[in-house]
């Protein structure tokens, strides 16, 4: 699936995005509303089930690259909620929206330029409903969710499974967006 907007190409991971997308998911100051960074070797491995799963939904998290000069800024895209995170999530969504973005792209709008494309991808596919979330305190990941027009679920509200106990990550926010339909 490839995906085109004013200043991206949103597109399945090729290999020559591996060392790129380690230098981005490996920054501390990126990773910070996660609990830690990625190791080349993970970043390799999130790419391979990137194309799996693109392969049996028909979409995943891709590559986004500048189409001014080609360079890889980051990931955005639609991704199958997994079934521990989902059963977490009190109304139990299908399909979320993320990006991560390399800092040197921080403050251009790419994300929510980027997120806008695949909610209109979604929108084409039929899905009745995409849904945001990150860790209460990422402020900058809400902000982008709040200028697609998404909506603050407050009742949704969880704890990741994936992040422990105690942890000031742990506790999620869910923001979401319906399909505006025909």
């Amino acid at each position: 699936m490839k995906l085109e907007t004013e200043r991206l190409i949103l597109r399945p991971w090729e290999d020559r995005d591996r060392a790129a997308l380690a230098e981005i998911q490996g920054d501390a100051h990126v990773r910070r509303f996660f609990p830690r960074v990625m190791t080349r070797e993970e970043v390799e491995a999130d790419i391979d089930a990137a194309r799996e799963k693109a392969r049996l939904n028909g979409f995943h998290f891709q590559a986004a690259e500048l189409k001014e000069t080609g360079a890889l800024v980051g990931l955005v895209g639609l991704g199958v909620i997994p079934d521990a995170t989902r059963a977490a999530i009190p109304s139990h969504p299908r399909v979320e929206i993320g990006w991560v973005i390399g800092k040197q792209y921080w403050g251009q709008g790419l994300a929510p330029e980027g997120a806008r494309a695949w909610l209109d991808y979604a929108w084409a596919i039929g899905l009745p409903e995409v849904v945001a979330f990150t860790a209460h305190i990422n402020l900058p990941s809400q902000r982008v969710m709040q200028k697609l027009g998404m909506i603050h679920d407050p009742s949704d509200s969880f704890e990741h499974p994936k992040v422990p106990d105690g942890h000031p990550l742990r506790p999620h926010v869910v923001y979401r967006k319906r399909n505006p339909g025909p």
